[in-house]
């Protein structure tokens, strides 16, 4: 399950990660779309969509 207290946000996100690098980034949604309902996310040179739906969900896709 997931711990919302080791949720960061802004800078603290890249000093927890640096702090313990074994332990993935957690990042909210809105941190990454600001109030956009989908953010673009590159990984090995392809593009997905990650969007957030009406009913909350999130889906991502190639």
């Amino acid at each position: 399950m997931f711990d919302r207290s080791k949720t960061t946000h802004g800078e603290d996100s890249q000093k927890a990660a640096e702090e313990n690098s074994e332990e993935p980034r957690v990042f909210a949604f809105e941190e990454l779309s600001g109030n956009l309902h989908e953010v673009h996310i590159t990984h090995d040179g392809r593009v997905y969509r990650l969007r957030l739906t009406r009913n909350g969900k999130l889906i991502l896709n190639r």
